[in-house]
């Protein structure tokens, strides 16, 4: 994949961001992802979404419609908590 220009990447970050997404099937190196609903946090300038599976850890994936898809916000209720890892503004577990 190629770097976006500045262009490109801040339109990629207003297309994905804050968005519900689950990988699409058929890409063997995110199989692990299958099922699961994250948030996109943001997008970098290198093309990556960073998405957030509310497992303690974020994931690059490239922001390209051939590898997420955007899940509705009715469906992705319940399916995703957003208190369950740090990627919020007030996280309950800071202490």
């Amino acid at each position: 994949m190629r770097f976006p220009t500045f262009t490109a990447a801040e339109e990629l970050k207003r297309t994905w961001t804050d968005k519900f997404v689950r990988v699409k099937p058929g890409q063997p190196r995110y199989e692990r992802f299958a099922g699961k609903i994250g948030r996109v946090v943001t997008v970098n300038y290198g093309g990556q979404a960073i998405v957030d599976f509310a497992d303690g850890a974020w994931y690059d994936i490239p922001a390209l419609a051939e590898y997420l898809e955007v899940v509705p916000d009715e469906e992705a209720k319940g399916k995703y908590d957003a208190t369950a890892n740090s990627a919020q503004k007030l996280p309950a577990r800071q202490g």
